[in-house]
């Protein structure tokens, strides 16, 4: 099977799981945990808005914003997934089961939402969404991708304490937590911050993915084939979770040329993780 066929389908999967988990758990117990499907939940117990329509018109001027301003990291992949999923949620929209139980909804649609979007982007895929805005977040105001995202979350969480309720907010944060480990372990395994070793004859290109696109630092060392004997520059980083998959994706669609490995990372001392970022000037 062709890699780009496998990624299709592990998008497609990922995306009709993305779906269920919406219809069959997340809406009926009325849980927004975060994101454009966050906001469709709050705005369809308000308004009555249909999800498909809501979704679609925040996702797609969404993904040319993007497109326009962050460039390279956006592929038809993106496009694709950004259009899928409000079909895929119209498409399952009327399940003959619906959890509505708080505490349920929020562990299984947390399980089934991490697994859908793990399954995405191990297809190098994108539902877009407030992803692009966490890029954006990330992109002009430095801040790492994972905190953005939070903030995003965070903010989709606050409204629906006011819809809602305070106890729904508080299961949909369950929901967000389950969600974000679940991914780990279908996409990166099990560690939340990732070692990523890189061997190249682009040395410069991939030094300015690390630094401009995910805003992290480097070491670089050179490395000599054990066969070839050539010279190649050996790169490490320490990246989150969420910044090693965007990393991952840069790579694969911009140096493909590239030996890359990810390892799980613990017990991380050091600037970035157990110290500030950036220097007192």
């Amino acid at each position: 099977m062709g890699k780009e066929v496998r990624s299709y389908i592990l998008l497609s999967i990922g995306v009709l799981i993305l779906s269920i988990s919406f219809n069959a758990f997340l809406l009926p117990a009325k849980l927004a945990s975060g994101g454009v499907v966050g906001m469709s939940t709050i705005l369809y117990e308000l308004y009555h808005w249909n999800p498909t329509i809501v979704q679609l018109t925040i996702n797609i001027p969404l993904f040319f914003l993007g497109y326009f301003l962050l460039g390279k990291s956006f592929s038809i992949k993106t496009l694709v997934g950004t259009i899928m999923l409000p079909l895929a949620i119209a498409a399952t929209a009327h399940l003959p089961f619906a959890v509505k139980d708080p505490m349920l909804a929020s562990i299984y649609g947390g399980i089934l939402t991490g697994l859908g979007l793990g399954l995405v982007f191990r297809g190098n895929g994108s539902t877009g969404g407030t992803t692009i805005i966490g890029q954006l977040i990330k992109k002009y105001f430095r801040f790492s991708s994972g905190f953005a995202q939070l903030l995003i979350d965070a903010v989709v969480v606050i409204a629906a304490m006011f819809v809602f309720n305070l106890e729904l907010a508080l299961y949909a944060m369950i929901a967000i937590f389950i969600t974000s480990k679940v991914i780990d372990l279908v996409q990166l395994r099990t560690s939340s911050s990732k070692l990523v070793l890189i061997v190249t004859d682009h040395e410069e290109e991939v030094k300015k993915l690390i630094h401009e696109e995910i805003n992290r630092g480097f070491t670089k060392i050179w490395s000599e084939g054990g066969y070839s004997k050539k010279q190649k520059a050996l790169l490490f980083s320490v990246l989150e979770q969420s910044e090693a998959v965007y990393l991952k994706e840069l790579l694969q669609t911009t140096e493909t040329d590239s030996f890359v490995i990810f390892l799980n990372a613990s017990d991380i001392m050091g600037r970035g993780f157990s110290l500030p970022k950036d220097y007192k000037r």
